[in-house]
């Protein structure tokens, strides 16, 4: 190979790398993010409570954490393909099927089990160790890329989903989205997967770090592992116990269907490149203080939200919390996912991150359950308010209180 060719790979190869793991965390985390925009027409179909309805997203986030670390197992075992191609089947069959569910069970097994172990499957577990093969110096900044996929989704997919459901019905959009997912599948066959595995980097530069090289086994015995956890498992409580009421709240506060899920999808907007920034500043600044700005982003955005159904000027205020909360709503991830890619880079970076990843799925999905239980329980949202705040506080505490991750 010649010294052009090298470069190529070097420049090209790489974009292309990090642009497909940014689309597929894009559409499997963005469909399952735009669950808001089906949770009233599911509700109404069934005559279900809130809290019946927001527990199939609590499975489905239950079943993301859990499938984070089987994942994260099966990437370190099997390859990227193996990943790709189980996670994106589940996606199809889980959404496909979901048309023709009519039991709460049901949509437990197939919106809530085969999407969340899909999502997992081929989102930022396999993105993070693939992107780290590829990617050394700017290795925040690219992880935050492809994280802020997330947000990327939402923006078009919630949107869409509102606008298929208005003239389809959400069964048929349900299979809309598994048809979609399947064409996915097929492409994904077409890829040179051992090219990708290999990557340019076999690790970052982390040989000074005593945990380097660890496996999931000798991870799980170091206390930074679980500062990470915890990071992940009261930030998660606070965000996604907001984030899956967005869309009802707002309608709930006179806005129209439409507009709710617009707004949900503008959130999921700031949410790219708020993610992309956060990478791009902890590449700068020390990763506790731009977590923590980031926090105070989202507490404001909470703020904002809550005095919504108090106020005659409310198109004014609900972008007084799109702005804050969106940029910030994941804006710790890329810091997190960066940190143990150069803490854990090794033999074991995909089940470790995995198993700390199942903080963030545990913290969701009982972080939503709440908000739901207490809306039913009061009969508004204050309650779930004031418990999403004090999550998320005690998540922007942990980055101050845990002197390693600040030394990092």
């Amino acid at each position: 190979m010649t010294l052009k060719d090298m470069d190529f790979k070097k420049s090209i190869v790489p974009i292309f790398i990090l642009f497909f793991c940014l689309f597929m965390i894009s559409v499997s985390r963005g469909m399952g993010e735009s669950f808001g925009v089906f949770l009233l027409p599911l509700s109404d179909t069934f005559d279900w409570d809130r809290a019946s309805v927001t527990s199939i997203y609590s499975v489905y986030m239950f079943s993301l954490g859990i499938g984070s670390l089987i994942s994260g197992i099966i990437f370190d075992k099997f390859g990227g393909k193996f990943n790709y191609v189980l996670g994106t089947l589940l996606l199809s069959c889980g959404y496909y099927i979901s048309g023709y569910l009519n039991e709460l069970w049901q949509f437990y097994i197939f919106l809530g089990v085969f999407s969340g172990l899909g999502a997992s499957m081929v989102g930022i577990i396999p993105s993070q160790s693939i992107i780290s093969k590829w990617f050394n110096k700017k290795l925040s900044s690219a992880l935050s890329i492809a994280y802020s996929g997330q947000g990327l989704g939402v923006l078009i997919l919630a949107p869409l989903c509102q606008i298929l459901i208005s003239k389809y019905g959400w069964e048929t959009s349900y299979n809309f989205i598994g048809l979609f997912f399947l064409g996915i599948l097929i492409l994904l066959f077409f890829l040179p997967w051992k090219k990708i595995n290999v990557g340019i980097y076999n690790s970052v530069d982390v040989s000074a770090n005593k945990l380097n090289d660890s496996s999931l086994f000798e991870a799980l015995k170091e206390n930074t592992f679980w500062k990470f956890f915890l990071i992940y498992f009261f930030t998660a409580m606070g965000i996604f116990g907001i984030s899956l009421q967005v869309v009802v709240y707002l309608i709930y506060c006179g806005f129209s269907d439409l507009e709710a899920a617009l707004y949900f999808g503008l959130m999921g907007m700031l949410t790219f490149p708020g993610m992309a920034l956060t990478g791009f500043a902890a590449d700068i600044w020390p990763k506790h203080y731009v977590s923590t700005l980031s926090y105070i982003l989202s507490l404001l955005g909470i703020l904002s939200l809550y005095c919504i159904q108090y106020s005659d000027f409310k198109y004014l205020i609900v972008f007084l919390f799109i702005i804050p909360f969106g940029l910030s709503a994941g804006a710790r991830g890329p810091i997190i996912t960066t940190l143990i890619a150069k803490i854990f880079a090794g033999k074991g970076l995909a089940s470790i991150y995995g198993a700390s990843n199942l903080g963030q799925g545990l913290g969701a999905a009982l972080g939503a359950f709440i908000s739901g239980f207490l809306f039913d329980q009061f009969s508004n949202y204050n309650v779930g308010f004031f418990f999403c705040t004090l999550f998320t506080i005690i998540g922007a505490l942990l980055f101050w209180l845990i002197p390693n991750i600040k030394k990092i």
